[in-house]
C-alpha cells in the first residue's frame, strides 16, 4: 500500500508538471532571428576574466566581430589572473585590428563583502560609464562564451521591440564527452524546472531568473538597482540581478539558443560535481529542513517509479507495473525537448532518474562542504 501511494504521488507530480508548471519542458523559449531594430544604440561588454589563457582568444574573437551596426565596446577586467589572460587578449585583439574596441583592465584586490566576479563586473561598469560614448546597454557576459555573429544585434532587436529592460540568453553548453552527454542537458532541464521560462517572461509573474553566460541589460535599469552593488554578495549573481530587476517593475526574458556557446570543457565527473555542488546549498538558502525536503522530494519525483518498476515486477504486482512505467514514460516526454536541444538520442532521456540520482548527491555534497567552510569554491576562492 505504501508503494502504490508513493508511484501515485509521482505520477501525479509529472502530470501536474507537464500540465501546469508553466509549461517549462517544451524549451521553446527563442529569439526570432529575422527581426531588425529601428535604432541600434552603445552597447559596452563587460567581460570578467580569471585564469581564461585557454578560452579567451576564442570568446574575444567572437566579440570583438559582431556583426553591429552601433557602438561596440569591450571591457576585459583581468579579475587577478595567475596565467596570460591579458597578454592573449591584446594579441588577439591586435590580430583582428581592433585594439581600440577592446580595454583590458587590471582588477583590483578583492574588496571585501564582494564576490569575486560581481567585484571584476563592477570596475567594468565603472569604466564603462566613464566613457564617450556612454553605455545605453551592457553586455554581460564570460570569457569563456562564443558569440555567435549576430547574438548582440538579436538581443538588442528584443530589447528594443518588445521594451525589455532585461534580455538574457541560457547559452548552449558543451556537451561532447560521456559525462557532458549524462549530465550537462539535465542541467538545462532542471533550471527551466526551477525557473520556467514561459513564467519567468511572464511580466504578471513573480518569478526571475537569467543565465550569467549572456546577459544584456539597459543602464537605466541596472542604476535603477542601485548597479551590480546590489547582489555583491551572491553566489548565484544571474538569478539575482534578475530577480532584482523584475521586482522593480522592469521587464525581462530569458530564453535558449543553439547558436552562442559554452567552450567551458566538462570532461570528468569530478569537474561537473564541483561546478554543482558550488552552488546548490546556496539555491536552498542553507536550510537544513530545506535541504531534506529536495532530498526527499527528489526520491518521489525521479526515484519512485524506477525503484517501483523493479519492486512491481519481481512481485508481479501489475498495477503498480502500469503506473511506474507511465510515470517513467512522462518523465522521458518531458525531458526529450531538451536532449532535442543538445541533438542528442532520444534514448539519452530515459536516464533522467539516474542523473536525478547523482544530483541529488551533489546537492547532498554542497551542503557538507558548506558546513565544513569549503563552500562556493572557484578558481583559488572559496567564499
Amino acid at each position: 500500500m505504501i508503494l502504490i501511494i508513493v508511484v501515485c504521488l509521482s505520477l501525479i507530480i509529472w502530470i501536474f508538471l507537464l500540465l501546469f508548471w508553466g509549461r517549462f519542458w517544451l524549451a521553446n523559449q527563442r529569439i526570432e532571428s529575422n527581426q531588425n531594430s529601428a535604432v541600434y544604440p552603445t552597447v559596452w561588454a563587460i567581460v570578467p576574466a580569471r585564469d581564461e589563457a585557454e578560452a579567451i582568444a576564442v570568446s574575444l574573437t567572437s566579440l570583438l566581430s559582431q556583426n553591429y551596426v552601433g557602438n561596440f565596446f569591450v571591457v576585459l577586467v583581468d579579475d587577478n589572473s595567475r596565467d596570460r589572460t591579458s597578454e592573449i587578449a591584446q594579441i588577439t585583439a591586435q590580430k583582428l585590428n581592433k585594439s581600440e574596441q577592446l580595454k583590458i583592465i587590471l582588477g583590483k584586490p578583492l574588496a571585501e563583502g564582494w564576490k569575486g566576479k560581481l567585484w571584476a563586473m563592477q570596475q567594468g561598469i565603472e569604466y564603462a560609464k566613464q566613457q564617450i560614448p556612454a553605455p545605453d546597454y551592457f553586455l554581460f557576459t564570460d570569457a569563456d562564451i562564443q558569440h555567435d555573429l549576430n547574438n548582440l544585434s538579436q538581443l538588442v532587436t528584443k530589447a528594443e521591440t518588445e521594451k525589455l529592460d532585461l534580455v538574457s540568453l541560457m547559452v548552449l553548453l558543451r556537451c561532447q564527452s560521456i559525462w557532458e552527454k549524462l549530465l550537462i542537458p539535465a542541467f538545462v532541464f532542471f533550471f527551466q524546472k526551477l525557473y520556467p521560462f514561459p513564467w519567468v517572461n511572464n511580466q504578471d509573474k513573480s518569478i526571475a531568473a537569467a543565465a550569467g553566460g549572456c546577459i544584456l541589460i539597459s543602464s537605466s535599469a541596472l542604476a535603477e538597482i542601485g548597479s551590480i552593488a546590489t547582489i555583491k554578495d551572491a553566489l548565484i549573481d544571474d538569478c539575482s540581478l534578475a530577480h532584482v530587476v523584475k521586482s522593480r517593475g522592469k521587464n525581462i526574458w530569458l530564453g535558449l539558443t543553439k547558436s552562442t556557446i559554452s567552450l567551458r570543457a566538462y570532461n570528468d565527473l569530478k569537474t561537473i560535481w564541483d561546478t554543482i555542488s558550488r552552488t546548490a546549498f546556496t539555491q536552498l538558502n542553507y536550510s537544513s529542513l530545506l535541504l531534506i525536503g529536495t532530498v526527499v522530494g527528489m526520491g518521489i519525483v525521479y526515484l519512485a517509479a524506477p525503484i517501483g518498476l523493479i519492486i512491481s515486477i519481481l512481485t508481479s504486482n501489475w498495477l503498480v507495473v502500469g503506473i511506474t512505467s507511465l510515470t517513467w514514460l512522462l518523465m522521458t516526454i518531458a525531458y526529450s525537448p531538451t536532449i532535442k536541444l543538445y541533438d542528442l538520442s532520444i534514448t539519452w532521456a530515459f536516464t533522467l532518474p539516474a542523473i536525478a540520482f547523482l544530483y541529488t548527491l551533489m546537492t547532498i555534497d554542497s551542503a557538507i562542504k558548506y558546513w565544513q567552510g569549503k563552500g562556493g569554491a572557484w578558481k583559488g576562492r572559496t567564499y
